[in-house]
């Protein structure tokens, strides 16, 4: 296949919706009839059990991917350790192990490029390979940022969340004067969203709407969040090409809970259509490049 997109997930902070949006992405574009691969490359293996798969049964992983480089470990390539999963996007897995990887990684000159010739085996074999970095600023985020063709950051409605975005920033440009590579980002999906820019909507991210639960703020207080995430929302456009929002919905919870993408499982919710826009436009930027 001539056109590839290989798409980065990424922020160093946890909880921003990464791994979700990696997943949900990929759903529709299975969806759509794409041939998708999901590289889980976070120690966590939360995309690995995201798409159904359990990492304790796997002989194989991207910790062999990744190890194969140095003497004495297995010699497996990508295609070796690639599943299929119920919802038709494959998998290269990664198990636990892989936190013993990086200081390996510290001891060879082109460690940044490990997985940029790894998908080099299989870059003909699918439309797009997503790749689920760990929220971190380690080895495995720079080798995704440096495979990838775009970078999509996540980001929550948290105080320090423009600060992260900063922070991956100063990686780009680390990136591009170290190595020559050039990387950077101009998707942002805003998660958990609870319609900012909407007066009638704004109640806020998730914190927001577990507070109007528990413990129910005066309107004055109301008032001065949904401001705060209206004039977020303002700074996060104005640092990328192209911003998505995508609201809270409980259905993200559940169908993480079914090993399954949104897509496959409540496709029409609110959270659902935002990804499938996402998708879409990831898609027709392909087709553009």
């Amino acid at each position: 296949m001539l056109d590839i997109t290989i798409i980065a997930f990424a922020h160093h902070k946890g909880g921003t919706g990464k791994t979700t949006s990696c997943l949900n992405v990929a759903g529709y574009l299975q969806k759509d009839g794409k041939s998708v691969l999901v590289v889980d490359c976070d120690p966590q293996a939360n995309a690995t059990t995201g798409l159904g798969v359990n990492p304790e049964t796997l002989e194989l992983s991207m910790y062999d991917v990744f190890m194969s480089v140095f003497e004495g470990f297995s010699d497996a390539g990508i295609t070796d350790v690639i599943v299929s999963t119920a919802s038709g996007i494959d998998l290269a897995p990664a198990t636990l192990d892989l936190v013993g990887v990086e200081p390996y990684l510290y001891g060879i000159e082109n460690r940044a490029g490990l997985l940029k010739e790894a998908l080099a085996q299989v870059k003909d074999a699918y439309d797009f390979i997503l790749i689920d970095t760990p929220p971190s600023m380690g080895q495995f985020v720079i080798n995704g940022l440096v495979a990838a063709d775009h970078t999509v950051v996540t980001l929550d409605a948290g105080t320090f969340a423009l600060k992260g975005m900063e922070a991956l920033s100063a990686v780009f440009g680390d990136i591009r004067e170290m190595l020559g590579e050039d990387v950077g980002a101009d998707f942002a999906i805003l998660t958990r969203w609870k319609g900012s820019g909407d007066p009638a909507a704004g109640t806020g991210g998730l914190a927001l709407f577990l507070k109007r639960i528990f413990l129910p703020a005066s309107s004055a207080e109301e008032e001065k969040e949904r401001e705060r995430l209206k004039a977020f929302e303002s700074e996060v456009r104005k640092a990328f090409k192209q911003v998505f929002t995508v609201p809270y919905s409980p259905a993200i919870y559940e169908t993480q809970q079914k090993g399954l993408p949104i897509s496959h499982y409540a496709p029409e919710s609110d959270a659902g259509r935002e990804y499938r826009a996402i998708a879409t436009a990831l898609t027709e930027r392909d087709k553009k490049t």
